[in-house]
């Protein structure tokens, strides 16, 4: 009698891919800012997916030493959650990140979190009218894409020759190495922008040696922090009007200096005195006060608020090179002016992928483009917010929304408005998903562009992050807040070409378990 053959258990049946209304990327201010927005609209149906362990994007990642808002916090925070207990003018990393916890438990963000969730691809669907959001968590499908994943997400370091070889240690300010002890070490900062200005004040007391490149000085004025007391914490708790006088105050004083920015840089002579005056005060050694002036005009590149920045690059164990660094020979740093700097560690304060975001490479549009080849030319969208060719992708700080003197709130709010009218009105029509015509988003782009020519940021004589390889301006908004708000207050269907679902959502699509 033959054997009997031992039975193999089935195979799982393949699990269906959750559908989701929309599928939020990233949970810094502009992904917790949609989650809140969302359910205002009354759509619960929606996930954030963070690539980390926790929320608050840029504000998680960079816990560096001194890392500080230079925008003040009244006007750093959401309208929509005025936050009473800010303990400084200008709140620290470990504030803002608390707010941004707070956040996401008062406004009941967290059961849609869904962390180590790497956007590994995006994909749209034409066939189900959606996308296929893949994941390091799983896949998802949804309606539509928030892209929130923000400008100062991947940092930047430089491909130096040489760099793997160094003995020493090495890291991004994005990635700060608390576990390295600095305390007495030779340190090299490479960069003096926004983030070297706040790291090198704060390290300079403790290492041995402190060596900045710096390939471009920066503009630096005062920083008007102070400790906000008890009894303005009392006052905006029990008065909520007081804080919101508060600050609209701020907020008004920042638009009265768009102007010279975006029309009449000849305008920014006077803050430039005042600079020119901070850095005399601080700097005594007239060849370190001259390798530390400036070529270009007052805020054609960022300009920098420290009280001791300025003092700490002059200290005795600081030594600022006057030019970037060009390869790395074992433990031996030369810089491009061919001097050579011994050093035990190195600090890129070097910037991040901006012009170019690493996610735009992952994004699939209709036909299979991606939205990387999409903007080879340079990034573009229209308002900021929307791409042809890539329908219901909703962009949070996208293209051209970036600003030079204000809070980047302000903008995210405004794009938020815009998101939820777009959904709004897809349902009000009938219409599954929308996409700008190319005549759209051409002319709000050349239109756009051509403001840019008379701004600083094209006129002043720099060469800045703002800027892509061609010299385009694809960063900044070259106008006010409130131009952007009102820009962005309501779709025009006029702008947009709507799609009509052709097939179920419950189509049994699937993926392997």
């Amino acid at each position: 009698m033959a054997a009997r053959t031992k039975q193999q258990p089935p195979e799982p049946a393949p699990q269906p891919a959750p559908h989701v209304r929309v599928a939020v990327v990233g949970s810094g201010f502009g992904g917790l800012g949609a989650g809140v927005r969302l359910r205002r609209a009354g759509i619960t149906d929606f996930v954030i997916l963070e690539r980390a362990g926790a929320v608050g994007g840029t504000w998680r990642d960079n816990s560096y030493p001194g890392c500080a808002c230079d925008v003040p916090s009244h006007l750093y925070s959401f309208s929509f959650a005025p936050n009473p207990e800010w303990p400084r003018s200008f709140s620290g990393q470990p504030d803002i990140r608390a707010y941004l916890e707070k956040v996401a438990d008062v406004f009941g963000l967290r059961p849609h979190l869904r962390f180590h969730a790497e956007v590994t691809e995006l994909r749209w669907e034409a066939e189900h009218t959606r996308w296929r959001v893949t994941t390091a968590a799983g896949t998802w499908t949804a309606d539509a894409v928030v892209c929130a994943a923000g400008p100062l997400a991947d940092p930047q370091i430089p491909d130096l020759p040489g760099l793997d070889a160094f003995p020493g240690k090495v890291f991004h300010s994005s990635r700060w190495d608390h576990d390295y002890d600095l305390a007495g070490k030779r340190v090299a900062v490479v960069g003096t922008g926004a983030s070297a200005a706040q790291i090198i004040p704060a390290i300079q007391p403790e290492v041995g040696k402190l060596t900045v490149f710096q390939r471009t000085p920066a503009w630096v004025l005062p920083r008007r922090d102070r400790e906000i007391t008890a009894a303005e914490k009392w006052l905006h708790a029990a008065l909520p009007p007081t804080g919101a006088l508060r600050r609209g105050t701020l907020f008004a004083l920042r638009e009265l200096q768009v102007d010279a920015f975006v029309r009449r840089p000849g305008a920014l002579k006077l803050v430039q005195k005042l600079a020119e005056t901070h850095l005399a005060r601080a700097v005594h050694d007239p060849a370190l006060r001259a390798r530390l002036t400036p070529g270009y005009r007052i805020g054609c590149k960022r300009i920098l608020l420290s009280n001791t920045y300025y003092p700490a690059l002059a200290a005795a164990n600081t030594e600022v090179v006057a030019s970037g660094l060009r390869e790395v020979r074992g433990s031996t740093l030369v810089a491009a002016d061919g001097s050579e700097h011994e050093v035990d560690a190195i600090v890129f304060g070097t910037g991040f992928h901006v012009t170019d975001m690493p996610i735009a490479e992952r994004v699939h549009g209709v036909g299979g483009t991606s939205l990387r080849d999409s903007w080879k030319g340079g990034m573009e969208a229209l308002r900021g917010s929307t791409v042809h060719g890539f329908p219901n992708l909703f962009f949070v700080i996208g293209p051209n929304t970036g600003l030079g003197n204000s809070s980047m709130i302000l903008m995210i709010e405004s794009q938020l408005n815009y998101l939820i009218d777009a959904l709004a009105t897809l349902d009000a029509v009938g219409a599954t998903a929308m996409q700008p015509t190319p005549r759209a988003q051409r002319r709000w782009n050349l239109e756009l562009q051509h403001r840019m020519e008379r701004t600083v940021w094209s006129t002043g004589g720099c060469r800045s992050w703002y800027l892509d390889e061609t010299g385009k301006n694809t960063v900044l908004w070259p106008g006010s807040t409130s131009s952007f708000r009102r820009a962005t207050r309501r779709v025009d269907l006029a702008e947009y070409e709507l799609i009509k679902r052709t097939a179920p959502v419950a189509a049994q699509e699937v993926v392997p378990a």
